[in-house]
């Protein structure tokens, strides 16, 4: 019997690199990617099937996709994994950096499932996964733009499950909470080079770096978090919508749940703007 076979993209660490390991071990073929291939040395000893692929390139998409259906056919499951978390005042974000982060979260995994989707139609089934995130439901300060593109990219999987599902294409929203992984690392860096000196925030500059780090806050496993993620993908019905992770339930029922201002009241205060708001109320008072 033929073994099915899964592409994952951003395999290099965390959720990419765990899915990657248990779909292995349930005998899988799986097939991983990453921007950079020296990041994927760790699976390449595990002899995974491995490419190079910087998702933003439509060039790169096609080629990666067109060789992959030429060397294995048609893929059985696809997971849109690949993408990063741009934190800071979204009013101080450059425009080329809001686009390069709609560009690798949301354009991308539609492409990728453009792509990937006409064998499936062949085959008659096949499953979509796009990782989207609890902060595309509940959008928290200083993370706008990444709540941004996982909100649209959830409204893509919506659009995606109800116009594929007449060719027998299943899709499935995965809307994680906290899960271990290097998305504070990475996300730090970033901050570095967009927190200008004149920041309109630089009074609580602190409480911008603690929302970099918010996502990790007794997060999941990485490893606990695929072990669950797949065994539901493995079901012939899967969800179309899925949420583990810390925090995965909580946020969305405080979203449906709690006025819009008494939310806003809350999430102002934990990340300091209530107190950045005394201080110019202050100052302006002459206090």
């Amino acid at each position: 019997m033929t073994s099915r076979s899964v592409l994952i993209t951003g395999c290099s660490s965390g959720i990419g690199y765990a899915l990657a390991m248990e779909f292995k071990r349930r005998g899988w073929q799986v097939i991983v990617t990453a921007r950079r291939p020296e990041a994927l040395q760790e699976l390449i000893k595990q002899n995974f099937i491995t490419e190079k692929l910087d998702v933003t390139s439509f060039d790169e998409v096609a080629e990666v996709c067109r060789k992959i259906r030429s060397a294995h056919g048609a893929l059985d499951m696809v997971i849109n994994n690949a993408g990063y978390g741009l934190i800071a005042p979204i009013m101080e974000i450059p425009p080329e950096e809001m686009l390069k982060q709609l560009q690798t979260n949301t354009v991308a995994p539609l492409e990728i499932a453009r792509r990937c989707a006409a064998a499936m139609k062949e085959k008659g089934h096949g499953t979509i996964v796009n990782i989207g995130s609890v902060s595309g439901i509940l959008t928290t300060p200083f993370s706008g733009a990444y709540c941004a593109s996982k909100a649209a990219l959830h409204a893509i999987s919506d659009a995606l499950r109800m116009e594929l599902a007449p060719f027998g294409i299943k899709v499935v929203t995965v809307q994680p909470g906290g899960v271990q992984s290097a998305f504070a690392a990475h996300a730090a860096r970033k901050l570095e080079t967009l927190f200008p000196e004149r920041s309109w925030y630089q009074p609580i500059r602190q409480f911008v770096s603690d929302r970099v780090h918010a996502s990790q806050e007794k997060a999941m496993p990485a490893q606990e978090f695929a072990r669950k993620l797949v065994t539901e993908l493995e079901k012939p019905d899967p969800k179309p919508i899925i949420r583990l992770g810390s925090k995965s339930k909580l946020l969305p029922f405080l979203k449906w749940t709690l006025p819009v201002s008494f939310s806003d009241r809350i999430l102002m205060k934990k990340f300091g703007l209530r107190e950045l708001e005394e201080r110019l109320k202050g100052k302006r008072e002459g206090l």
